[in-house]
């Protein structure tokens, strides 16, 4: 959510910060709501101060036997206690009104983001490793034969509909694999708290990280009224909510592998071939929260974090720099990582790692006491992928991918394998 006061100083800087991710000119509008909801709290106070006065002089009005200024000043307390009421309620909804307005719109990007309407206009900044050739045509992950009998469409689709997967066997074995090596990563090489979440959150969890209200048809809503996370973000963010932490407790690193869900709303048609994009699937999440002074610097470090885990799988990428009209609701700056799928003959995103500023934690109302004293102030939060194990999967099959159909895989997974490097051309590891 935004700073009311800051747009307050500066509305014209405001509306051209937030035209740049595509909305409109809002600060009129918002200004008229807090110049509203200001004026009934102003008349609200003023008619407090004129309750007292006449509750301190009825007392004196009984005393002296003045029974017709009583009376009058009896009902003058009757009628500013329901003026009161009024005046409250009506800064209330007026509050509601702003509240409701802000929540709807998406942070303002840096000013060092590119300008640009869609991926078209992103800009790369880094490319890692050469794509393999190779002497045949490679195939996509759901064509190879080592994992026909490991990757099943058909039953999952009885089981749970388009968009679902049952993996089994040496597949199933490399999915968990990939999983358990990047938590290990990050937990001993990157410094990362291993935290292990509910993926069922309440309503005011979603609306903290940004979900809600504009995103909710991309989720799922339980009965009971709980939200299934489209990804652990929303827990390892939510973590601090309402918190007020000492400044020395900053930064903190959490790292989570959870199943996560989307219903893929606004993808209908997109890539529903193979495991690319499920509304099930899991994923190796970062989030960070740290002082506002050190989270550019930390959002250098989470991408470096994601980058060090395909490098470790001998798998090219290259890292993007999301344009404006490209970057989530919640972004201030996004890097996206896109692994090489040799099937597609293209690079595909697989990670996406940003910066919120203190956007998320206005929502949450999540603060740090600074050291030297003073207010606390917003604490700023980061996430990203590290990574989307499923799509990690189609990147390690297709890239390992050999002509007799088996698929060697990296070296690194070896220890989480019992030793075996290789799913064999009937899909059996060896």
């Amino acid at each position: 959510m935004h700073d009311i006061r800051a747009i307050r100083e500066n509305p014209a800087a405001f509306d051209a910060a937030i035209s740049r991710v595509g909305a409109e000119s809002v600060s009129a509008e918002i200004l008229a709501l807090d110049e509203a909801r200001r004026a009934k709290i102003l008349a609200a106070e003023t008619a407090q101060a004129e309750q007292n006065k006449a509750s301190k002089e009825v007392g004196a009005a009984k005393g002296r036997g003045d029974e017709v200024e009583f009376e009058r000043l009896r009902a003058l307390v009757a009628e500013k206690k329901a003026e009161i009421a009024r005046l409250n309620d009506e800064a209330k909804a007026e509050d509601a009104k702003l509240t409701d307005l802000l929540m709807g719109l998406p942070n303002l990007p840096f000013d060092e983001v590119p300008d640009g309407e869609d991926e078209d206009d992103n800009v790369e900044i880094k490319r890692w490793g050469t794509p393999r050739s190779f002497d045949f045509k490679p195939v996509e992950h759901y064509e190879l034969p080592a994992v026909q009998s490991g990757m099943d469409f058909e039953t999952a689709a009885k089981l749970s509909g388009s968009r679902f997967v049952v993996l089994s066997g040496s597949v199933a074995r490399l999915h968990r694999a990939l999983a358990q090596f990047m938590i290990d990563t990050h937990v001993d090489e990157h410094g990362l708290t291993e935290t292990n979440a509910p993926v069922l959150v309440r309503e005011e969890m979603m609306y903290g990280t940004g979900q809600l209200p504009k995103f909710g048809e991309d989720s799922y809503l339980t009965r009971e009224g709980w939200w299934l996370i489209p990804t652990s973000e929303v827990s390892l963010t939510n973590l601090v909510n309402g918190a007020v932490i000492e400044e020395s407790y900053l930064p903190r690193r959490y790292t989570a592998h959870s199943l996560c869900f989307r219903s893929e709303a606004g993808s209908a048609g997109r890539d529903t071939s193979g495991m690319l994009r499920q509304h099930q699937f899991e994923k190796v999440e970062m989030v960070s929260v740290t002082h506002p002074d050190h989270s550019l610097e930390e959002h250098a470090r989470m991408t470096g974090c994601a980058e060090a885990i395909l490098e470790k799988l001998g798998l090219p990428y290259r890292t993007i720099v999301l344009c404006t009209g490209d970057m989530g609701f919640s972004a201030r700056k996004t890097h996206d990582i896109e692994v090489w799928l040799p099937g597609q003959d293209t690079y595909r995103e697989i990670s996406s790692v940003s910066v919120c500023g203190d956007f998320q934690a206005r929502r949450m109302n999540a603060r740090f006491k600074p050291t030297e004293g003073g207010k606390p102030q917003f604490v700023h939060t980061l996430n990203g992928s590290g990574l989307a194990v499923g799509r990690c999967l189609i990147a390690v099959l297709e890239n390992g991918q050999q002509e007799d159909g088996s698929v060697a895989l990296p070296d690194v997974l070896a220890p989480y394998l019992g030793g075996k490097t290789t799913i064999t051309a009937d899909g059996a590891l060896a």
